[in-house]
Parts: C-alpha cells; sequence; structure tokens
C-alpha cells in the first residue's frame, strides 16, 4: 500500500510501547461500546469484532461477511471493509489506554470478499508523533497467512473522553466506562 503523506510518520515519531496496564499477550480486548457496530454484542446487524493482542501493541481478530454485510449480490459491501479495518485499527490504539478518533482512513481493497468468507485481521501502529498515532491494518482471506483482501493505513488523533460526551451521550459513555470520569 502506497501511504499519502498524511497517514506516514514523519521523521522521529516514537515506535508505540505496550502500556504498563496493557493487556498480557494473548488477551481478549473486550468491547469499548455495546451498541458499536464495529465491536458490539449489542448491534443487530454489526460486525462483532472480537479481537485480542499477541504482545501487547498489536491487535488480531476475525470478522466473517454476512449476509446484512453485501453489497453486490452475495461480496461483502466496501463500506463495510472499510469500517472492519478502522475498528481493528481503532482497537490497536485502545491499548494505549487514551483515547483517540478517526482522523484519516486510506483503503486499498485489493480482491472480492465473498458473503462467508471470513477475514483475518491484524492491526499495528507505525509510530506516534504528539498526539497523531500512524497506523496499518490488513484483512487476509481464510487464514492469517492468505491472500490480502484490504487494507488500510490510518491516521488518529488523540483526544479527550469530554469529546465523546461533548459530541455524543456523556450517560452512555459513563455507564460503559467506569473508570473514566466524564464532565460534560
Amino acid at each position: 500500500m502506497t501511504r499519502s503523506p498524511v497517514t506516514t510518520p514523519p521523521p522521529g515519531a516514537e515506535p508505540p510501547k505496550a502500556h504498563p496496564d496493557a493487556p498480557p499477550p494473548g488477551s481478549a480486548l473486550g468491547v469499548h461500546y455495546s451498541r458499536c457496530f464495529g465491536c458490539g454484542t449489542d448491534h443487530p446487524t454489526g460486525l462483532h469484532i472480537s479481537a485480542s493482542t499477541p504482545d501487547g501493541v498489536t491487535v488480531e481478530a476475525e470478522f466473517t461477511v454476512g449476509e446484512a454485510h453485501q453489497g453486490a449480490p452475495m461480496l461483502a459491501h466496501g463500506g463495510v471493509l472499510a469500517t472492519a479495518m478502522d475498528e481493528i485499527i481503532g482497537m490497536s490504539v485502545w491499548l494505549f489506554h487514551k483515547p483517540y478518533v478517526t482522523g484519516r482512513l486510506e483503503t486499498d481493497f485489493v480482491r472480492p470478499v465473498p458473503v462467508g468468507t471470513t477475514l483475518h485481521l491484524r492491526a499495528w501502529c507505525n509510530g506516534i508523533s504528539g498526539r497523531k498515532a500512524y497506523l496499518e491494518a490488513e484483512g487476509r482471506i481464510g487464514a492469517p497467512d492468505g491472500p490480502v483482501a484490504v487494507r488500510a493505513a490510518a491516521l488518529f488523533i488523540e483526544v479527550e473522553m469530554e469529546h465523546f460526551a461533548r459530541h455524543g451521550d456523556a450517560a452512555a459513555i459513563a455507564a460503559e466506562h467506569h473508570d473514566y470520569e466524564v464532565n460534560p
């Protein structure tokens, strides 16, 4: 994937480091919001992505394309695949124990993904500079070493939790994130 200058770490960007409270290798990451279209268990047609971390800085997951996720007949919708990339990348920055939002997401669709296909997703951070995190992800068909179907590069921006209260639902944030005090 050829990344734009926006998603390429600048010289001097710091390599990511596992947070002291990061889950141990092999741990499931859980859901950041139960109604999230990407990972939420309570979203009826969501992707239901369940991820783990092999090392505290990389995230891996599987996503099976369902009938509700098709665009062309029996093929995954490109927007759904982009959402899967955004979700797995977002899960990787969550490992740093800081809230981030997507600033830019570049997605390359390498091959069609039929309904019923399991994509093996992987995301990693290439560097952090100030509030900006530079990340990549890929989705492979059938196995972790299968053919690449989709790739993404992203710029995520660190924000305060109040960002979500100001622009979303403060009560829902407080209910789901007991470790954060949200002052709208």
